[in-house]
């Protein structure tokens, strides 16, 4: 297939700037043009009746010795029928009130295919104008109403799974069939011929794209910092000790929604207090256990800055391993010499760019999302999406 120029910005959890202008979570900008909000996403699977690979591969996943093509020979992808338009399209939706695109493409997917997702690598995002909503070919016109969608690749998880995330996520119910009255699975060249729309077909090129990447055999791992912190100068106890503000826990409970669309099966943080706080909601929300990693702290990485890369390391081979996600919640110092290493794994330079070289790294109370694959012997970083969460 070929490459399709789509924009591949990731907007902010509370607001997006596309084609010059801001656009606020009530989707509306200044003016008469209005902006609807939505996300959805390429939802991938394995073709069960496929098993080439398996007299190659033990665990049945993709051996490093098969072609980019063979790939998708074992992949199918999910479209939805909309009656309404009579189209075939990927599941997407409209943003709820006081809710991210990344958590509204997890709802949506489940609303209207019935299946429980978990996110991987963002592919891109489209609008066109909301007239043409349903019309096969949609033009460039932005002086009008619009909408404005961002997608992920997405993959089922399990209703085990599902449910110990109900608590963090939120309900998900079925669409009614009035909106949705066809769920397919389908290969990648049948869905390319049965997608209605131009722009749909773009987001698959950017999907095969992401294939040819590694990234269906790839995994997450998120990087947590911890919630704001009552400030050392005011605090009379230990460093450790030190415990996250109410502002802190607000911003880590809302913290978990977001986490939660990655489906984190294991919890990994700093033993010092205030990263216990802001991931124990987690834990407790899940299940989970929480691992405490001591070479994380600040007193720690300053004494030995290569045990803490050696730790957050073997982490990431863990999550590769274990093909799940993990979050790990650590400090600021801790981040900035964290980054310095994981730089040298982005598959490009502008991956490498939102690792930010200069303190603070990242806020409190959010996530960096990294996608990682390996490639032989070697990990290679080839999506980083910076989480937000909504406090409100």
């Amino acid at each position: 297939m070929n490459r399709y120029t789509v924009a591949t910005r990731q907007p902010t959890a509370t607001s997006t700037t596309w084609s010059g202008r801001t656009l606020g979570h009530n989707g509306r900008v200044s003016g008469e043009v209005k902006i609807v909000e939505a996300a959805g996403a390429v939802l991938y699977r394995r073709n069960t009746d496929f098993q080439g690979w398996m007299k190659f591969s033990d665990t049945g996943r993709q051996p490093d010795t098969a072609s980019a093509e063979s790939v998708f020979d074992t992949l199918q992808v999910c479209i939805v029928h909309r009656p309404k338009y009579d189209d075939w399209s990927w599941p997407k939706g409209k943003l709820e009130p006081n809710e991210t695109h990344r958590h509204a493409a997890v709802r949506e997917v489940g609303e209207e295919t019935g299946t429980p997702v978990a996110l991987g690598p963002f592919l891109g995002e489209v609008e066109y104008p909301l007239a043409e909503e349903g019309k096969k070919n949609r033009s460039k016109d932005r002086t009008v109403d619009t909408k404005h969608i961002l997608f992920w690749m997405a993959s089922p998880i399990s209703d085990e799974e599902n449910a110990r995330l109900v608590d963090a996520f939120g309900p998900v119910h079925r669409a009614d069939l009035g909106e949705i009255d066809q769920v397919m699975w389908v290969s990648v060249q049948r869905a390319h011929r049965m997608l209605t729309h131009s722009t749909d077909r773009d987001i698959l090129a950017l999907f095969v794209d992401r294939v040819e990447q590694g990234a269906v055999d790839g995994d997450m791992l998120l990087l947590v910092r911890h919630g704001k912190a009552e400030a050392r100068k005011a605090w009379k106890g230990s460093d450790g000790k030190r415990p996250i503000t109410p502002k802190g826990a607000a911003a880590a409970y809302a913290l978990d929604r977001e986490l939660a669309c990655y489906n984190p099966t294991r919890l990994v943080t700093s033993p010092w207090l205030r990263c216990q706080q802001t991931i124990q909601m987690l834990a407790w929300q899940t299940g989970l256990p929480l691992h405490m990693a001591e070479p994380l702290t600040e007193d720690a990485f300053a004494a030995d800055p290569d045990a803490a890369w050696e730790c957050f390391r073997y982490e990431l081979e863990f999550t590769i391993r274990h093909h799940g996600a993990t979050a790990v919640c650590m400090h600021r110092p801790v981040i900035g010499g964290i980054f310095e290493h994981l730089r040298g794994l982005c598959a490009a330079n502008s991956l490498a760019k939102k690792l930010i070289p200069t303190s603070p790294y990242m806020p409190t109370g959010t996530a960096i999302a990294l996608f990682v694959v390996q490639k032989g012997e070697e990990l290679s970083i080839i999506d980083v999406q910076k989480v937000t969460p909504l406090v409100y």
